[in-house]
């Protein structure tokens, strides 16, 4: 099975609740993922905050061309049960 984003909302800090496709929950604390050219403007929160989920790739994306692996999100998500 393929992993797609269906829902992503902003909790707090870098971190960002999600809900998959195979109807998994949970929440992904990116506060450590930030580094590289893409990535770094994305410390400012405001920026951060800014993300949405992409209908075409099925992900979180940001204004700045940033994005992120579904199967990276899904593996590092801490499940809700």
């Amino acid at each position: 099975m393929f992993l797609h984003v269906r829902q992503a909302n902003y909790m707090d800090g870098y971190r960002i609740r999600l809900r998959f496709n195979d109807g998994a929950e949970g929440i992904v604390d990116l506060s450590d993922c930030l580094e590289g050219e893409v990535f770094e403007p994305l410390k400012d929160l405001t920026r951060f905050k800014a993300f949405h989920v992409d209908p075409d790739i099925e992900t979180i994306v940001w204004d700045n061309g940033a994005d992120m692996a579904p199967e990276f999100l899904y593996e590092k998500m801490t499940v809700i049960a």
